[in-house]
């Protein structure tokens, strides 16, 4: 059965400078991995993942920062009755 090709690897060729191909492999070592081209997918995911949390958080500031004084102060109530909603942890 065929992959789908969101799965499927592509082989390409990178010119990397020394010190950019120690790292790889200090980090290939370090997380036991069998490769490095699994460290380099990691990275990517990891950078993919952090615009996505920037996008999103610029997105809900955005949302907040156009709110009305009158919806911002409905917010902050129905935040504060969810709020009293929920048992307060008792500090031993």
């Amino acid at each position: 059965m065929p992959k789908p090709n969101a799965l499927r690897k592509e082989k390409k060729t990178f010119s990397l400078s020394r010190e950019s191909v120690s790292y790889l492999e200090s980090l290939r070592k370090q997380k036991k991995r069998h490769s490095t081209s699994s460290v380099l997918e990691d990275l990517i995911l990891q950078q993919r993942q952090a615009a996505e949390l920037e996008r999103i958080s610029a997105a809900v500031t955005r949302y907040y920062d156009s709110l009305s004084d009158g919806e911002q102060t409905e917010d902050r109530a129905w935040g504060e009755f969810a709020l009293s909603q929920f048992p307060r942890d008792e500090e031993p």
